[in-house]
């Protein structure tokens, strides 16, 4: 059973996955291919998503964050995707895990209900909080979203809100070299409202490679 601290550090270095994605509402299923190449974040960077981060507009003093920083785990991410049709995408970002018990109890912080399918029980071992990545995946920009980490099913997982949708991306390191890998898409609802309408699910296996 890996903590926190530990799960990020074994998802270092290079990973392919061959993902499935499933259109609900096209009814089309396309295959994509993609090479990570995933390094812990460095202090720097840990500070700049920070003073980018939107939990500055919400009572959070950003300073003393910076000063409690070691313990907010995260990745250097750098991946290269391929799709069955051709198309290519490739990105890079950086993406810092603040834990709630780091968060001021004053800070008033709205964050929109998850997807049912992200509810988790408070009363089980886990850690949550707050996703801060200095770019989103559909959208360009500084994007907040919400984390919950499960220490003894070895498992991530990641609600973003964008403006038109909310994304749920689960990461469960099984053995040394292998995570399986989800990712459901839901249509964002009215402020309030839980997301329901499902857009797209994407699943896949990730290999870590040798050396």
């Amino acid at each position: 059973m890996l903590n926190f601290s530990k799960f990020f550090d074994s998802c270092t270095g290079v990973w392919k996955t061959e993902r499935i994605y499933h259109s609900l509402q096209e009814a089309e299923i396309e295959r994509s291919y993609t090479e990570f190449r995933v390094e812990l974040i460095t202090p720097a960077q840990k500070q700049e998503i920070l003073q980018q981060s939107v939990l500055s507009n919400f009572g959070t003093d950003t300073a003393k964050l910076m000063e409690q920083q070691d313990a907010f785990p995260g990745f250097a991410i750098a991946f290269d995707t391929q799709s069955e049709k051709g198309e290519t995408v490739s990105m890079s970002l950086q993406a810092l895990f603040v834990p709630d018990t780091h968060i001021p109890k004053q800070a008033n912080i709205e964050v929109p209900p998850p997807p049912l399918t992200a509810q988790v029980n408070r009363e089980t071992e886990l850690i949550q909080g707050f996703y801060l990545r200095n770019e989103g995946y559909s959208e360009a920009g500084a994007i907040a979203g919400r984390f919950s980490y499960q220490a003894v099913r070895q498992t991530l997982e990641m609600t973003t809100y964008y403006r038109r949708s909310v994304a749920v991306d689960q990461m469960r390191l099984i053995a040394p070299d292998v995570r399986l890998r989800t990712i459901v898409t839901y249509e964002r609802p009215q402020p309030g409202e839980i997301p329901s309408t499902i857009d797209l699910i994407g699943f896949g296996v990730e290999r870590r490679q040798s050396v």
